[in-house]
């Protein structure tokens, strides 16, 4: 799997991007309309599951471990679609959504981060990634009547800080190309 991420650095340091900004947007413009931000999750969701998958079917070439990263691209293409279908009940269903997203986002993360230990020693930037991801995740079900202003500034510190990790071992993995 190590090789398959190495080479496929890029994918990651992408996804990383792509939550730094969405994060951002939540961040600076939180009085967006919920349709809005429902829209602009949808997209980071569906990009974020593109990629993975991108990830897994080099993985897959490779023979190395693929179905995390497939779990993952599916889910997120999944959630992206179930925001496009039906943008209203997607907005009224976007707290729950992102709550098991981003805890079945962490779990694959912290599955992943653990097996590349045993080929990358002292890795932690992903098994890290996937444990802000689960925390959010279940921060968010334990607070489902938070305003809505405090769940959008939330949810752009996760991707924030998720973007980070990302890019910070997209950046990493770039360096065992071997």
């Amino acid at each position: 799997m190590l090789h398959a991420l190495a080479r496929n650095w890029w994918a990651i340091l992408l996804r990383g991007i792509a939550a730094l900004v969405f994060g951002l947007f939540a961040l600076f413009w939180p009085g967006a309309t919920g349709v809005a931000l429902v829209i602009l999750f949808g997209a980071y969701a569906f990009v974020d599951g593109v990629l993975a998958l991108a990830a897994a079917l080099r993985a897959a070439e490779a023979h190395e471990r693929w179905a995390p990263l497939l779990i993952e691209g599916i889910v997120g293409i999944a959630i992206a679609g179930v925001t496009y279908v039906d943008v209203g009940l997607a907005a009224r269903a976007l707290y729950v959504t992102i709550a098991v997203w981003a805890a079945i986002t962490g779990i694959l993360e912290i599955v992943a981060g653990v097996q590349l230990r045993k080929v990358l020693p002292n890795e932690w930037l992903l098994v890290l990634g996937g444990i802000a991801s689960l925390i959010f995740g279940v921060l968010m079900v334990l607070y489902p009547l938070a305003g809505a202003l405090t769940v959008i500034y939330l949810i752009g510190a996760y991707a924030i800080v998720f973007g980070v990790v990302l890019v910070g071992f997209g950046l990493r993995l770039r360096g065992h190309r071997g």
